[in-house]
C-alpha cells in the first residue's frame, strides 16, 4: 500500500511538472513572438535621425545628435565631448580629437550590428520580455554584450538602449525628438581611412 501510495504521488508530481514546464514554454513562446514583433517595426525605420542624451555606470553624461542609416551605418556628434563615432557599414570609427587617437572596430563583432541590421533576428539573442503600462523593455546578448532596449508600448518608438559590455561598464543613451524617412548629405557616414591607420 505504501509504495502504490509513493507511485501516486510521483505520478501526480510528475504530472504537475510536466504541465507547469508547458506552460512556462508556452509564455516563453508568446514573448518571443512579440519580442520579434516589436524588433520588425523598428528593423523598417531605414533612417533616423534626433539628439541624445548619453550615460553611463560611472556617472559620466554627455549629450548630442546621432544620425542612423540601415543597414550598418550610424554616427554620434557629441557637443561637449572630444568623441566622434561614426560607423560605416562594416566599421566603426571611435575618434577622440583630444587626445588624438583613432581606432577602428569591425562592426559585425559589435552589438550595434544587431542594432543596426536590415532584419534584427532575435531567436538566439533573446533574453528578456517584459511589457508594462508605460513601457515594453527587450534584454538580448550580442557579441558578448548585453542590451537593454526601451520602447513605447503602444508605437513600438525606439525611446533608449543600454548597452553592458565586458568590463561591465552600462552605457545608456536615450532618444531625443526622433525623426524618421530623413535624407543625410553624400558622406555623412564616410570614414577617412587614410587617416585611421
Amino acid at each position: 500500500m505504501k509504495f502504490r501510495h509513493t507511485t501516486l504521488i510521483f505520478i501526480i508530481l510528475s504530472s504537475y511538472s510536466s504541465a507547469h514546464a508547458q506552460e512556462n514554454n508556452s509564455q516563453v513562446h508568446t514573448e518571443a513572438i512579440q519580442a520579434q514583433k516589436v524588433a520588425n517595426h523598428f528593423s523598417k525605420i531605414h533612417t533616423m535621425t534626433g539628439d541624445f542624451l548619453q550615460f553611463n555606470s560611472r556617472g559620466e553624461r554627455t549629450h548630442g545628435t546621432f544620425y542612423l542609416e540601415r543597414p550598418g551605418k550610424i554616427r554620434f556628434i557629441y557637443k561637449d565631448s572630444p568623441l566622434r563615432i561614426i560607423s560605416d557599414g562594416q566599421f566603426i570609427l571611435v575618434k577622440n580629437t583630444k587626445l588624438n587617437t583613432l581606432n577602428l572596430y569591425p562592426l559585425q563583432k559589435t552589438p550595434l550590428n544587431l542594432l543596426l541590421s536590415d532584419k534584427i533576428d532575435l531567436r538566439n539573442n533573446l533574453i528578456e520580455f517584459k511589457k508594462e503600462a508605460r513601457a515594453i523593455t527587450i534584454v538580448l546578448n550580442s557579441n558578448n554584450s548585453i542590451i537593454h532596449m526601451i520602447f513605447h508600448p503602444k508605437t513600438y518608438e525606439l525611446q533608449q538602449w543600454s548597452m553592458i559590455d565586458q568590463q561591465h561598464i552600462e552605457t545608456t543613451i536615450q532618444i531625443i525628438n526622433p525623426r524618421t524617412g530623413v535624407r543625410f548629405a553624400q558622406g555623412t557616414f564616410n570614414i577617412d581611412y587614410q587617416h585611421s591607420k
